[in-house]
């Protein structure tokens, strides 16, 4: 037992040997109380949208921003407030849905599942093999050699295994313009004209959006409180059109 010890506190195990004390911690912690990926990662990585526009606005396809009063579709999203400004700009936030993290991992070939699962085979793999490698070997020179190998394996074994665990990690599937056509929605304006006309619509992941929505029909009578149709989208006008619509009545 002695020389496990001595082995896994000399280098290059040590290095690795620290790095799975937080990792083996950590999944206990995460056992223990419950924690999902969504609670340490904050959620799935829809980007945040701040700045200044015109409520329920839609601008070029992106993520969901937030904002005062509701929700916007776009990368230029605005939300409807209730002076009929919202907000709309930039996007701030994680890439990759579902706590994935983009950048040096995917490059790396590791992308695919949350970053603590890779991170967690990184260290992993790496103290085994390097606590192999201490064992079998002495010396700075070999310990060296070891350390490289430990590194080379880590990412191969990794790299190895992230490809059938994406499976269980399906990537987010950001909210477009074109998710909301073929929806019903509820007018929240007091009505809705060929020039004017605003709507709430859920998305299908249970979110909630206020979109500028528009009826080619001269009296449609679609007022505040009804519900109505989305059956196309207007790029150059940026909105919605919609007629309206009952939903039957489950008896």
């Amino acid at each position: 037992m002695g020389g496990f010890f001595a082995a896994a506190l000399a280098f290059p195990t040590a290095l690795f040997s620290f790095a799975l004390v937080v990792v083996v911690g950590y999944w206990l912690l995460t056992l223990i109380s419950g924690l999902g990926f969504d609670a340490v990662h904050g959620g799935h990585g829809v980007g945040h949208h701040v700045g200044a526009g015109h409520a329920g606005h839609v601008g070029p396809v992106g993520h969901v921003g937030h904002g005062a009063g509701g929700h916007g579709v776009g990368g230029n999203v605005a939300h409807g407030a209730s002076d009929g400004h919202g907000a709309g700009g930039s996007t701030h936030g994680s890439q990759d849905g579902n706590g994935h993290h983009g950048g040096v991992l995917d490059a790396l070939g590791l992308g695919g599942v949350p970053v603590t699962v890779t991170v967690s085979l990184l260290v992993t793999i790496a103290w085994f093999v390097s606590l192999a490698g201490t064992v079998l070997t002495s010396g700075a020179p070999a310990r060296g050699g070891v350390f490289a190998v430990a590194l080379v394996a880590s990412w191969a074994g990794t790299r190895l295994l992230v490809r059938p665990l994406s499976r269980l990690f399906p990537q987010d599937h950001p909210v477009t313009r074109g998710d909301f056509v073929g929806r019903v929605c509820v007018i929240r304006t007091g009505r809705v004209t060929a020039d004017f006309g605003q709507a709430e619509v859920t998305a299908e992941d249970g979110s909630t959006a206020t979109v500028q929505v528009r009826t080619p029909e001269p009296d449609p009578g679609l007022t505040a409180g009804r519900t109505a149709l989305i059956y196309d989208y207007d790029a150059d006008g940026e909105h919605f059109l919609v007629a309206p619509f009952d939903p039957p009545s489950i008896s």
